[in-house]
């Protein structure tokens, strides 16, 4: 075997992982930089392709529910936090910015490690607020 042959064998991707990583990258843009209109993107692909291929759905949806869960937990904690604490309460900030903080970076990082996988072909579920993978 050429060693042209078997770099064109290792470049072949699994089907959907295209879209995989684009779900991926679009999780990562609504946490990092374009909070809400990312999400709404990543809302229209998962609506857009239910017959996608198992590995395109799996992280559509996986990056769709785990936003939701990382915007609530982040809105009812803050929410939390500045009701009974109040606003004028310094420490009521320091957790806020603290559970934040602590928050983001882990779903950052979760994302991260997502994208690695969507561009690999392989799913990822992630740890926690992840919904179950699909096998069909």
């Amino acid at each position: 075997m050429s060693m042209n042959e078997n770099r064109h064998r290792t470049e072949q991707q699994e089907p959907g992982q295209g879209l995989a990583v684009i779900a991926e990258a679009l999780y990562l843009a609504n946490l990092l930089i374009l909070p809400g209109l990312a999400f709404a993107a990543l809302f229209w692909l998962w609506r857009k392709h239910p017959d996608a291929p198992l590995l395109a759905r799996n992280h559509l949806r996986q990056t769709f529910f785990v936003s939701l869960w990382g915007g609530a937990l982040i809105s009812v904690f803050t929410a939390a936090f500045v009701a009974l604490g109040g606003l004028q309460w310094g420490w009521t900030w320091v957790l806020v910015i603290m559970y934040f903080t602590c928050v983001h970076s882990t779903l950052v990082v979760c994302g991260m490690l997502g994208l690695a996988r969507a561009m690999a072909g392989k799913p990822f579920r992630y740890p926690l607020l992840g919904p179950r993978l699909d096998s069909r």
